[in-house]
């Protein structure tokens, strides 16, 4: 009876951990990473928003969670989460080597 009942559930919780550490515990990672660059942006960062624009960040507004980006058309104003990365550290950083 306990083996049949390991061969018949065995599987599924197998599936349910591979799936947990394949799928949610990175994303949830990703998600805190996000969070904490969203909150340590400073005015003066040269960002990328998801949307493709490139700027450099000129207000934050921490009541509403907006930025203000200075782009060569003019300052837009944008949601905090919709910078996507920081330029000026990507310019900065060290290339990897093979």
């Amino acid at each position: 009876m306990n083996q049949e009942l390991l061969m018949q559930w065995g599987p599924i919780v197998l599936m349910a951990a591979i799936f947990y550490f394949l799928i949610i515990r990175p994303q949830a990672q990703r998600r805190k990473e996000e969070k904490e660059f969203a909150e340590t942006l400073k005015v003066g960062d040269k960002v990328i928003m998801s949307s493709g624009i490139h700027g450099k960040v000129t207000q934050i507004s921490a009541d509403k969670g907006t930025v203000q980006v200075e782009t060569g058309a003019g300052k837009i104003t944008f949601e905090r989460s919709a910078i996507s990365t920081e330029l000026s550290k990507k310019l900065t950083a060290t290339p990897k080597e093979n």
